[in-house]
């Protein structure tokens, strides 16, 4: 599979079963899975979302305004969080992950483990309460599994 590194945008092939790897970017040396958000597209993001790790999708599109806000939220807070996958979907570039999804209002996040989706959330939030929802929808997903 093809991953576009998020520091430096580089695209990278990394076979799936490498990915609980912890892979890194082959100009950079820095880990695609983490410290950035990752872009998804319909070509990476089932391999993606059944990694070991839990992943945090925000589904966004460039003309909204709550999306871009949130941008930044979104990006500290996967610097803090490397036990995470922190990824970003475009609705507008792939309005089939959408449909298959039920994105109705952006921004959405989805919070995976091993594919499944385990909690989900529609709208921006502050840093504080993205946080805090994200520390509790990823332990819930680990209780569930």
């Amino acid at each position: 599979m093809l991953i576009t590194c998020p520091h430096c945008s580089t695209r990278n092939r990394v076979a799936t079963e490498r990915l609980a790897e912890a892979p890194v970017c082959g100009r950079c040396t820095k880990e695609l899975l983490a410290g950035a958000p990752v872009a998804l597209d319909t070509g990476n993001f089932d391999e993606v979302t059944r990694g070991a790790r839990p992943v945090v999708v925000d589904f966004w599109a460039t003309w909204c305004g709550p999306c871009r806000a949130f941008a930044p939220v979104f990006a500290a807070e996967a610097t803090r969080r490397a036990d995470v996958v922190f990824a970003k979907v475009d609705t507008d570039a792939n309005p089939e992950l959408s449909a298959r999804f039920g994105i109705r209002s952006i921004p959405t996040l989805a919070v995976f483990q091993r594919g499944e989706v385990v909690q989900r959330l529609s709208g921006a939030l502050p840093a504080g309460e993205f946080a805090r929802w994200l520390k509790q929808a990823t332990s819930a997903g680990r209780d569930a599994g």
